[in-house]
């Protein structure tokens, strides 16, 4: 027959989890600005690289916790990182003036890059990342390219009446 379809590579569900992230923030932005509903967010395309790498994260987090820790555990777990990711990567990105975010005016803010107020909305996020994103991108498996099978061609002749 054929191989067993392959599992997705790391570089194509950084690129899907870079993907969802990305969009997630324009939303999130837009959102938040209330302005109008054309979702005109502000992001970076730096931005990006950290989203993929974020999710690749999570994703080890949950492969190796989810037979042994409970999903609120793993919930707090994945907020931390995301936190942790956040700064990071907003303070890498403030180093090339291109950190789309500013958190300064909230009250419990982190040099402007994290604030505690988002941490619900992380812990949600985080639930619905692992439930509908991270689970359904393992699950995605790679077939070999389908090949039409090599058949004579038909023969078209004209018979007697």
């Amino acid at each position: 027959m054929g191989t067993a379809p392959e599992p997705l590579n790391p570089l194509c569900r950084a690129y899907l989890y870079a993907f969802h992230g990305y969009l997630l923030e324009i939303l999130f932005t837009a959102i938040i600005s209330g302005e109008d509903w054309a979702f005109r967010g502000a992001t970076t395309l730096l931005s990006f690289s950290a989203y993929g790498t974020c999710g690749l994260a999570l994703e080890r987090v949950y492969v190796w916790l989810r037979n042994d820790c409970c999903l609120l555990t793993r919930c707090v777990l994945y907020t931390l990182c995301i936190y942790l990711w956040q700064f990071s990567a907003g303070y890498a990105l403030g180093c090339f003036g291109a950190c789309p975010w500013d958190f300064s005016g909230f009250r419990y803010n982190f040099m402007g890059f994290v604030a505690l107020e988002h941490s619900l909305i992380w812990f949600v996020g985080s639930l619905l990342l692992e439930k509908w994103v991270i689970a359904n991108v393992l699950r995605i498996r790679l077939d070999e390219p389908w090949k039409a099978k090599a058949r004579p061609m038909p023969k078209f002749a004209l018979k007697d009446d």
